[in-house]
């Protein structure tokens, strides 16, 4: 069975960082793309960054290039979303997600990801 569990969310302020981690189960994981998605309350569910399966390529969202960084480790089966000068505007549940799709290439839509997490809650106030 495939798991994907998120941790790290939280309470952050305006302009503080966040590391939000997904741990993988159940699955070849570095023969996986990773991806990280958000919603915010009545928006849909939005692309953040990938990363390829080997951890040579990464992607992101074009609004939130240079504040974040996905990093994966195979050997602990892992990857991560490392946060920075959090704004209100990033509060939303933030989710892993996994795709076996041949020649990774940071896809942005959901529709492409076969396994997801349940999600970690960040909210970003004072």
């Amino acid at each position: 069975q495939i798991q994907l569990v998120e941790s790290g969310g939280g309470l952050v302020q305006p302009g503080g960082s966040l590391r939000l981690s997904c741990a993988a189960s159940g699955l070849i994981f570095d023969s996986y793309g990773m991806g990280w998605f958000r919603q915010a309350p009545g928006k849909e569910r939005e692309f953040v960054g990938g990363i390829n399966y080997d951890g040579r390529v990464t992607y992101y969202a074009d609004s939130l290039e240079g504040r974040i960084t996905v990093s994966r480790d195979n050997d602990k089966s892992t990857v991560t979303l490392q946060m920075n000068s959090l704004e209100p505007e990033d509060t939303a549940v933030y989710y892993c997600a996994a795709t076996d799709v041949a020649h990774y290439s940071g896809s942005r839509s959901p529709d492409d990801y076969a396994y997801w997490g349940q999600g970690t809650r960040v909210t970003v106030s004072s």
